[in-house]
């Protein structure tokens, strides 16, 4: 897709308006995993999520290249379409954004406040990608896909950072949605010739990418209903599959109750709110413990944007005898 220098100068186009995020090794945490354990820290940007970085490579090549388009349209359940408001908005250009009826409250509002034009069409992401295709063509609008290799590239700036900061990575857990973040890692990974094995992530209940990285072809499914909506994919994309497979070592499935545990772990144990995807990572290491002893973790925060409403019903106080046997 690219190479280093490429990588290189995505990551200066990124960093006019993000600064790197941290890096932290928390000790809480690596005595909940029994090994050591370092965070990216990706709810740490002025979106709250990882995706900020692909929207702004991606808009610095579409205004270079086609300094006159009308406009972008996307589809999204929130952080890609924040993403591309965020990026359009430095660069004066208008953004439309579908995302599925009963999407999350809070990222339709910050999708808004970015300037975006919301659309809300359809019950999940497929539905709304599949209308927004179609406004594209009759508005002469400019489709963004969930995938692609600008994307790709810049989200990859987080890994560049990661790696360059802690290189002696063992394993490192990344959640999939479309697969831009794990690619990005894997690429990143590859370019400066470490060894880090790279495992993803996905929920037991939008399973597309780990029943497709075992079979070896596109196996869609019927539903995604998992409320970890950054991993609500129903139909994966067959270049991100081919790198995932070429790159990653497995997929590990988690459920929602993992993933529970996952955000209330970190709220105790850092202090940082993570939404059901930012959680994933941190959930399938925990299912994994006992395979990373002696090894040094990553784990990809990859953002925080959780509405209130679904944190205090999904991981509440009513949720506390489960948080009390995660941390036993």
């Amino acid at each position: 897709m690219f190479d280093l220098s490429e990588l290189e100068r995505a990551h200066r186009i990124v960093g006019t308006a993000v600064p790197p995020t941290p890096t932290h090794a928390w000790p809480l945490l690596a005595e909940r995993l029994g090994t050591s354990v370092v965070v990216k820290h990706e709810n740490h940007t002025p979106i709250g999520a990882f995706k900020v970085r692909g929207g702004l490579v991606y808009l610095e090549r579409l205004k270079r290249e086609r300094p006159d388009v009308p406009g972008i349209i996307s589809a999204t359940r929130g952080n890609h379409g924040q993403s591309l408001a965020f990026a359009a908005g430095r660069h004066g250009v208008p953004a439309v954004i579908y995302v599925p009826r009963s999407n999350s409250v809070e990222k339709n509002r910050a999708m808004r406040a970015f300037g975006a034009e919301l659309v809300e069409h359809g019950d999940d992401f497929q539905a709304a990608r599949e209308e927004a295709e179609r406004r594209a063509q009759f508005a002469g609008l400019h489709m963004v896909p969930s995938f692609h290799p600008d994307l790709v590239l810049g989200v990859a700036t987080y890994a560049l950072e990661l790696f360059r900061a802690t290189a002696d990575l063992d394993t490192l857990y990344v959640p999939i949605g479309q697969g831009s973040g794990i690619c990005g890692c894997i690429m990143a990974r590859d370019l400066l010739g470490l060894k880090t094995e790279i495992v993803g992530v996905q929920s037991t209940e939008a399973p597309s990418y780990a029943l497709s990285f075992a079979s070896g072809k596109i196996v869609t499914t019927e539903t995604s209903n998992t409320r970890a909506d950054g991993m609500a994919t129903r139909i994966p994309d067959p270049e991100a599959l081919a790198l995932i497979r070429k790159g990653a070592s497995r997929i590990v499935q988690v459920t929602d109750d993992e993933v529970a545990d996952a955000i209330r772990a970190y709220w105790t144990d850092t202090h940082n709110l993570a939404e059901g995807a930012g959680a994933a990572a941190l959930a399938a290491a925990l299912q994994e413990k006992a395979r990373l002893a002696g090894k040094r973790v990553g784990l990809i925060l990859s953002g925080g944007n959780i509405d209130f409403d679904l944190f205090r019903s999904w991981i509440g106080t009513e949720a506390a005898p489960a948080a009390q046997r995660a941390v036993a």
